[in-house]
């Protein structure tokens, strides 16, 4: 699949536009749909019964060093719910995340997405202006040839997490014909 058979896939789920309308029109600033959104659509077209599970939640980041509070992310979820219900919205600015793991600072949406678990994952889409705009700070390669890997951050600071996030997320059940590297 190339990148504009991306765009194809997304443009033609209704669902999928839905949710980055509500997000262009309600979300954060320069919100972006990332981690199972696109990762999902992508892999689960790979399948002849096209696969097709409910959404999980959806994965809204922005980045705004301004005020990279919690309680902003939140009251950006409470617009969203209000806006568009029936989702998980989670929205997550990338200001912030680097507490959880005890990095520096990031010092952009990319570079947070960088410090992600897989690279197929690490891959966002906002609608802006009537276009798709990406945010791939790996690639598209491994999101389009069906390869879970392992990002260079969490090969050298939790290998053993990588792992276990594999087995939680029951991946392999789903995609049965992913091929997974973790070197």
């Amino acid at each position: 699949m190339k990148h504009i058979e991306l765009e194809a896939l997304l443009w033609a789920d209704p669902t999928a536009i839905k949710l980055l309308e509500a997000v262009a029109k309600v979300g954060p600033k320069g919100a972006y749909i990332g981690a199972g959104f696109l990762r999902n659509r992508v892999w689960d077209s790979f399948y002849e019964d096209g696969r097709n599970y409910p959404e999980a939640d959806i994965d809204i980041i922005y980045f705004c060093a301004e005020d990279d509070s919690a309680e902003a992310d939140y009251a950006c979820e409470a617009e969203l719910n209000a806006y568009m219900p029936g989702y998980d919205w989670q929205v997550r600015n990338q200001a912030r995340m680097h507490h959880f793991h005890g990095y520096e600072p990031f010092i952009s949406l990319e570079d947070g997405l960088r410090h992600w678990a897989e690279t197929a994952t690490t891959i966002s889409v906002q609608l802006i202006e009537g276009n798709l705009d990406f945010v791939a700070p790996f690639g598209f390669g491994d999101l389009m040839n069906h390869i879970l890997r392992i990002t260079p951050t969490m090969k050298s600071r939790d290998p053993e997490g990588f792992q276990a996030r594999l087995d939680k997320k029951g991946w392999l059940k789903r995609w049965p014909e992913l091929k997974v590297i973790t070197r």
